[in-house]
């Protein structure tokens, strides 16, 4: 693999064709159909990818159109990303946990004008959005959706849109991609902003290219790059992180892509594809080591004396002692315990590459001990995503996301924040002027630097410590950025709750503080003859339900990792006096999370 090919390719598409040509008949893209493993040929997904984009163009799309995809992952997804930017359009990827109410945001501010989508179940929650906005003139069904009366679009079937020339397609393609360059804009992905309402950010084709060329290198500097590398994609493909680190990073090695199909059946899959290099999330890290001690302890014995003493040497490993007996110990669990478990991941994985989230440093050091190479990387939306990554190489320490990829420039401002500048960093949120100079700041002698929100600090080999956010945003523990203005305003909105905070920073999902409106309690305890004292309500099980059904029409709303699972009545009203509000009206979290955090904490248990 030549490195240097991912520094000259002047888009996404060009380097996917110069791949697909020298891969030819070679596996690209597996899915499950009916129960068995069927893949689609490099050859055969340029000729779709070509044949796809023309159509795009006969629809009457011209440069710069935007177009949404709705799918879950499945090999279609790629096929439509790779069509619309060889069209010369710009790809919006989009949840499928998105409400009717989300997608109406993000039609309005991409102003795309075609979809494409996957299933007649998203159809049902994409077309109302469609039709209330009256922009989009094109949907592409991979599946027939129910009928919908309304709206000027055109419906098209996925198969037809598959059908021509592939020699023509493929030479009008290749005319397209000459005026194609890197710094031309290759996708808008929607991240949640502080403000509530997600924002676009503007991802040009030099961006993900010099993430893939920083990644590459890695690989091919600490593993080695094999002709037969194998991905296995299950974070969605909307996220920034899979996106380009789960679909353009096996393009550009030339890899091969698996589809899960689902979480349900991903350690099955893992098993079945043998992956040598996965992109994940720590959530799925803490499932997995869950899993493996209760099948080593179920054992007892030596297993689990050998586990315990894998943790201990890991842990002697992580803080730089050695004893001469570790020797021996590495040998002995490199020949039983080890092997085991490598098997459950399918016996060929180089690293697994965790992000999205900070990484439990203990999660680390347990699969450390396992013999299996964990690597926490760093990023954002707003850089590619991938800032940095941990890499053998520098020493792997699991407290720290590693040093900066190669031609990223990272500084620590006089505040702590971490400032990012090269290729990788985004031209801009897209029609957001006021948010894209709040966050990308022009410095007399030295540039624009991207401002990422986050504290940080360089240990002494160069690796990126991150101590602490100066944002608000909750990052779940699979990843997903959730506004946590945008929930609060909404569960305020509603007449039984005067106030709210919600947490869920690394959990599974959200939970809420909230403080009752006194006139509303006061209105709902005098109608059932019940004392209006505010600690007698807390534990008032009607007026618990009532509240209950307050956050439940809220949720209604909200898409599904926004949702409130759980709540904790206050004990007071948030104020200036009790320092839980500042002069402005606005909650001091950390004052808050002091006070009800180990209440918080409560509401994940049982």
């Amino acid at each position: 693999m030549d490195l240097a090919e991912f520094d000259n390719s002047p888009n996404l598409v060009s380097l996917f064709l110069k791949r697909a040509e020298a891969r030819g008949d070679a596996p690209m893209l597996w899915a499950k159909q009916d129960g068995q493993w069927v893949s689609i040929s490099w050859a055969e997904a340029a000729r779709r990818v070509c044949l796809l984009a023309d159509s795009l163009r006969r629809l009457g799309l011209e440069p710069g159109d935007r177009v949404l995809i709705v799918a879950e992952n499945r090999p279609e997804w790629c096929l439509a990303d790779l069509a619309i930017m060889a069209a010369g359009c710009v790809t919006v990827p989009t949840y499928t946990t998105n409400t009717t109410r989300d997608h109406v945001h993000i039609l309005e501010n991409s102003g795309a004008r075609a979809a494409i989508v996957s299933s007649a179940k998203l159809a049902k929650v994409l077309l109302p959005a469609i039709v209330q906005t009256d922009m989009c003139r094109h949907v592409i069904a991979m599946e027939a959706p129910a009928p919908m009366q309304g709206g000027t679009f055109a419906m098209y079937d996925w198969d037809e849109m598959l059908t021509g020339d592939p020699q023509q397609a493929r030479a009008d393609v290749e005319a397209r991609l000459v005026c194609m360059e890197r710094d031309h804009l290759a996708c808008i992905i929607y991240t949640s902003g502080t403000g509530g309402a997600p924002r676009g950010v503007r991802q040009h084709h030099g961006m993900l290219l010099s993430n893939v060329a920083g990644a590459a290198r890695i690989i091919h500097e600490d593993f080695g790059w094999a002709d037969d590398e194998t991905f296995l994609s299950f974070l969605p493909l909307s996220h920034a992180y899979e996106h380009t680190g789960g679909q353009f990073l096996p393009i550009g090695l030339g890899a091969q892509i698996y589809y899960a199909e689902g979480l349900d059946k991903l350690a099955a899959n893992i098993e079945e594809t043998r992956p040598t290099i996965m992109v994940v999330v720590p959530r799925l890290f803490e499932v997995l080591r869950t899993r493996i001690i209760k099948q080593i302890e179920k054992q007892g014995g030596t297993a689990k004396r050998l586990l315990d003493a894998a943790l201990g040497l890991a842990a002697r490993k992580e803080r730089g002692e050695r004893r001469l007996t570790d020797r021996f110990l590495e040998f002995a669990l490199e020949h039983t315990l080890r092997p085991k478990v490598r098997a459950k991941f399918g016996g060929r994985m180089k690293a697994m590459v965790s992000g999205g989230a900070p990484l439990n440093p203990e999660i680390g050091t347990f699969f450390d001990a396992m013999g299996l190479t964990l690597l926490q990387g760093y990023g954002q939306t707003e850089a590619g995503p991938v800032i940095s990554c941990n890499r053998p190489a520098a020493g792997v320490k699991f407290d720290t996301v590693g040093p900066p990829l190669r031609g990223v420039d990272v500084r620590i401002a006089e505040d702590g924040e971490i400032l990012v500048q090269g290729e990788l960093v985004m031209s801009g949120y897209w029609q957001n002027e006021a948010a894209s100079a709040n966050v990308l700041k022009f410095e007399t002698g030295s540039g624009t630097w991207l401002h990422t929100g986050d504290i940080g600090h360089f240990d002494d080999r160069g690796r990126i410590c991150i101590t602490d956010r100066k944002k608000d945003m909750i990052v779940n523990d699979k990843g997903d950025n959730i506004s946590p203005q945008k929930v609060e305003s909404m569960l305020t909105l509603q007449p039984e709750i005067a106030q709210a905070m919600v947490s869920g920073d690394r959990r599974p999902y959200i939970v809420g503080l909230i403080v009752p409106d006194a006139e509303w309690a006061q209105q709902w305890a005098d109608a059932r003859g019940k004392s209006a004292n505010v600690a007698e309500l807390q534990n008032d099980s009607d007026f618990r339900s009532a509240v209950r059904t307050a956050v439940d029409r809220v949720n209604e709303h909200l898409s599904v990792i926004e949702k409130v699972r759980r709540f904790e009545f206050a004990d007071e009203p948030f104020a200036i006096e009790n320092e839980e509000m500042t002069p402005s009206l606005k909650i001091r979290r950390h004052k808050l999370r002091e006070r009800y955090g180990p209440r918080l904490a409560a509401l994940y248990k049982g």
